[in-house]
């Protein structure tokens, strides 16, 4: 909505502003969903140190500078750089959340520490009194180049919006958890808390928004219940104030959320996003989440998006993760909703990062990975079919002690190739945080200290350097940048990769005894299969000495075809496999995924690796 030439912020849920949008999406229609997500590789940026391109305020330190506030880049910054990430093959953007957080919070440069659920932030914007006109801008840049808008979105708590009284007069931003409800004291435009409950007709930045958020029960008040699993579902997140979901009734449904539903609605409405990351999804309860997920994919298609996507921040193993997937089809009545659609993938996170540097975890630990998975999620219904399918699959991100390009004294490209050809290879959506492509090695200090700065993993790519060299922002002659424009164009090439059936193959390198890899650094081989096809990935982890052996692959899809081509490799190896043959009966023993043994015949593939290549295969 405007007037007079500028934004004008909604106040109320129930608002004629508000419903006049509801009614223009549903009437319009808003971009449409693609087909299947599977199509679209995410790049995730956090928005204040992407670009800072047109931002309201000037980049002022060095890139990899150890701080916490705000470097200067907005969403104007992020439009003019669309045509960057187009070309290295991504087809989604996942932007870090773009909602006004507290305005006197000069740290909430992260966006996670939300004021007003109905705005965007205006610190990101070249004019802060169009900041909605200017996000809804680059959402419809980007769908006009064909890209996808993913919505980072906080449903566990507010921003820092009020404090907690002592009993000595003062107030404390963060307290230790109690079972019993605080006196707090709400925070005014200035950011001083003071009345115990949101006084009437409070400023647009003071207090929380919309209005209808605005009562002291709709929050825990009880303190930090990070850290504390027992009470993450009633209390804060260190300084963000968080939701009170209780009290749940019979079908475990919150009275707070359908106000959180509507206001993500709107903001689905407002701005045509297309798919929401959830974040803090374990601090939720699973009732609360499911509701919200089947509420958000119900509205988008009522306004036209067909295929709504949500995924959640579930930062734990397998068995959790399925907890908060879809619906359990054993524990849960056939009408329960099903929730978020699918996860960021941690269990894959935990172990792929370190097999691709050869540092502990072996390709046989890999595929423990997924066939943990194929268990946990044999009893679940998703609105996608297969939830790990849709798993957002990645190397590192904003909240991580180092990048994944981080490797010590100097970088090794090449191993990072490594990695992300086989984050792209296997199952799922791959994502790649902003920077990889320009070698950016943002870490903490090693040992890492008491009290992580993740500042240090969130560089301003556009920045000033610290020591040089320093990485040229959005150099598109970049070995990296070049190699995901590669490595995206096999993946869009390759149906398999995106949708196919997956293995973890046996190989060997003496022609006799294969299994999957036990060793690290070891050698990794996966086939991906889609009805004749098979595309064989295979990665020797280990810098320091080749390999040459076989891998078993599918004997009815290549009994006799031409010779497999090397369609990519880290190293540039080019040209063609040796063709496909069998070895005999009993004259090769084959260890399984399970353990199972048997003796043949097998047809294999001839495969020559260099230390530390990696390959994609096809016929």
């Amino acid at each position: 909505m405007r007037a007079n030439g500028v934004d004008v912020m909604p106040s109320s849920l129930y608002g004629n502003d508000v419903q006049a949008v509801f009614d223009a999406a549903r009437t319009g229609g808003l971009f449409a969903s693609p087909e299947d997500w599977r199509d679209l590789p995410i790049y995730f940026l956090m928005v204040d140190r992407f670009n800072g391109k047109g931002a309201a305020k000037p980049a002022n330190l060095p890139f990899d500078a150890s701080f916490n506030g705000f470097q200067g880049g907005g969403f104007a910054g992020v439009q003019s750089q669309l045509k960057y990430i187009k070309d290295m093959g991504f087809g989604a953007i996942w932007l870090s959340p773009v909602l006004q957080n507290r305005f006197t919070d000069t740290t909430a440069y992260h966006g996670y520490g939300i004021q007003n659920f109905l705005t965007a932030e205006p610190r990101f914007a070249t004019n802060p009194a169009s900041a909605d006109d200017e996000l809804r801008a680059l959402v419809d840049a980007a769908h006009e180049m064909g890209l996808y808008i993913i919505f980072d979105i906080v449903l566990h708590h507010a921003g820092d919006v009020f404090a907690y009284l002592q009993s000595d007069g003062t107030f404390a931003t963060t307290v230790p958890w109690q079972s019993t409800t605080a006196t707090v004291g709400w925070r005014d435009a200035a950011g001083k808390p003071g009345a115990t409950s949101p006084p009437p007709g409070s400023p647009r930045n003071a207090v929380v928004w919309p209005s209808e958020l605005q009562d002291n029960k709709w929050f825990t008040e009880k303190g930090n219940a990070a850290g504390n699993s027992n009470a993450n579902m009633q209390g804060d997140f260190d300084n963000l104030k968080g939701f009170n979901f209780d009290p749940l009734d019979a079908s475990r449904n919150s009275p707070l959320g359908p106000l959180l539903i509507r206001a993500y609605q709107y903001v689905i409405a407002r701005f045509d996003v297309d798919a929401f990351r959830i974040d803090s999804v374990l601090m939720l309860y699973r009732s609360v989440e499911r509701t919200f997920a089947n509420a958000m994919r119900e509205f988008a298609l009522s306004a036209g998006k067909k295929n709504f996507f949500s995924f959640g921040e579930i930062w734990s193993d397998e068995a959790t993760v399925a907890r908060f997937i879809g619906r359990n089809t054993q524990k849960t009545s056939t009408d329960a909703p099903i929730g978020i659609d699918a996860a960021l993938d941690y269990p894959l996170f935990y172990k792929l990062p370190g097999l691709a540097k050869g540092l502990g975890w072996t390709p046989n630990d890999l595929a423990g990975v997924f066939q943990t998975r194929k268990n946990a999620e044999q009893t679940i219904l998703t609105s996608h079919g297969e939830a790990g399918q849709y798993f957002v699959t990645f190397l590192d991100n904003h909240d991580q002690g180092q990048r994944f390009g981080y490797t010590g004294a100097s970088q090794l490209t090449d191993q990072i190739e490594l990695g992300l050809l086989v984050l792209f290879s296997l199952p799922g959506i791959p994502c790649i945080y902003y920077g990889t492509e320009q070698g950016l090695q943002g870490h903490q200090p090693v040992p890492p200290p008491a009290n992580p700065d993740v500042s240090l993993v969130r560089e301003a790519l556009w920045g000033k350097p610290i020591v040089a060299p320093a990485p040229s922002a959005f150099d598109t002659t970049n070995p990296l940048y070049a190699f995901l424009c590669a490595l995206g164009a096999v993946r869009a090439g390759q149906p398999p990769l995106r949708y196919g059936r997956y293995y973890f193959r046996p190989l060997s390198g003496d022609h006799s005894h294969f299994g999957i890899s036990t060793i690290a650094p070891g050698v990794l081989a996966v086939s991906r299969i889609l009805n004749d096809q098979e595309v064989v990935i295979v990665a020797n982890t280990d810098r320091g000495t080749a390999f040459t052996g076989e891998i078993l692959v599918d004997a009815t899809i290549n009994a006799a075809g031409p010779p497999y081509r090397i369609l990519l490799s880290n190293l540039g190896t080019a040209g063609s496999t040796g063709k496909v043959f069998q070895r005999a009966a009993g004259t090769v023993t084959i260890v399984d995924i399970n353990g199972n043994t048997t003796n043949g015949p097998i047809l294999v593939l001839p495969v020559t690796l260099k230390p530390g290549e990696a390959q994609i295969l096809a016929v």
